[in-house]
């Protein structure tokens, strides 16, 4: 009995400590649940591979979105095998529901974003050059397609904007569905209707070789960072009027990823790869323009990341970590903790309290 309590009392240690689930999508063979400390910022280490809880088996899942129980994962492929799954998770496993293809067959190659109103389900099909929209279920399964956009070209860049790309989907309360047209430099928009979507069209233009990548909604104030052009768009919302283009890439290495703000909406963040790694740090001010306050270096291909309170997870692809940031909530500066999950090839991250 004296060898139990050592172990004993450290489990209950653990699970004394304020916890969320914290959720990583890889480019391998499926996506982990770990147990994160929200207290110390560091993974509570489970008997699962790398450390998790548990591990939802499938190629490529680059991107998840997550309603309560229920997982949406794409499985980015370049091909017709392409397909977005849904799973439940119980905190110790997850249950596959059913998956669907993200095109028909053709036209849904490497879906790399999903989103979802819990009615309905949105996937941007980045080679396919579409967004792929289902009904969900009320048990949550997916049901087959209800309706494929097709997007257009039209910027500059030969090279990157040759055929079109969809990056990101978002649903605003105002039941719109908006869409990042990458090729054309554009936002597209379609009205949520109880059948579902229609009436589409582009919401705005944006500068030519911005190649909008991903967008986030905030006070009256949407945001739309350019993946060519390395700037953030701000736009008045539900307007959709451009107030300010402000630079986070300041190397112009082409890469720019992902956005977020803080929870308290006092800051931006955003990653930039290719060159200089790394995440640009912006104060947002009363009316919800930017302005850099700083620059944080990480790990190589820093794809996407998470914010808290007080830290920041970022997925660095190339380095195959998961790299733990403090973040200082009056300043919105980060310190480097140097903890690291070690898993291959994490392109998302995620935390559900």
């Amino acid at each position: 009995m004296k060898k139990l309590i050592p172990l004993l009392l450290v489990l209950l240690s653990a699970c004394s400590q304020p916890a969320a689930t914290l959720f990583v999508g890889t480019y391998s063979d499926g996506f982990f649940a770990f147990v994160f400390n929200l207290k110390k910022g560091c993974v509570i280490p489970s008997d699962g591979e790398y450390g998790s809880v548990a591990k939802a088996p499938m190629p490529n899942p680059s991107f998840l979105a997550i309603r309560g129980s229920k997982v949406y994962a794409v499985s980015e492929m370049p091909d017709s095998s392409a397909a977005v799954y849904a799973w439940r998770y119980g905190g110790n496993g997850f249950e596959l529901l059913g998956s669907q293809p993200t095109g028909l067959p053709e036209n849904g190659e490497d879906p790399c974003y999903v989103a979802t109103d819990g009615r309905l389900l949105a996937v941007a099909n980045y080679s396919g050059g579409t967004l792929a929209v289902y009904k969900l279920r009320e048990d949550g399964v997916i049901a087959p397609l209800d309706s494929l956009v097709y997007s257009s070209t039209g910027g500059p860049d030969l090279s990157r904007q040759e055929s079109p790309h969809v990056h990101c989907a978002l649903f605003t309360p105002d039941n719109k569905l908006l869409f990042t047209e990458f090729s054309a430099d554009a936002i597209g928009s379609l009205d949520v209707t109880p059948l579902g979507v229609e009436n589409y069209r582009q919401a705005v233009q944006l500068p030519a070789d911005f190649g909008p990548r991903h967008l986030l909604l905030g006070d009256n104030t949407l945001y739309c960072i350019g993946e060519l052009s390395g700037d953030v768009a701000v736009l008045e919302y539900p307007t959709m009027g451009l107030k300010q283009v402000v630079k986070a890439d300041q190397v112009d290495a082409r890469g720019a990823a992902d956005i977020h703000l803080s929870p308290d909406g006092r800051f931006l963040y955003a990653s930039l790869r290719l060159q200089n790694d790394g995440i640009a740090i912006f104060g947002v001010s009363a009316d919800g323009t930017l302005s850099l306050v700083d620059y944080q270096n990480t790990g190589s291909h820093p794809r996407n990341f998470t914010v808290l309170d007080r830290w920041v997870l970022v997925a660095c692809r190339d380095t195959d970590q998961v790299e733990i940031y403090q973040r200082d909530p009056s300043s919105g500066l980060l310190t480097d903790t140097g903890r690291r999950i070690g898993l291959p090839k994490p392109v998302f991250v995620s935390i559900q309290e």
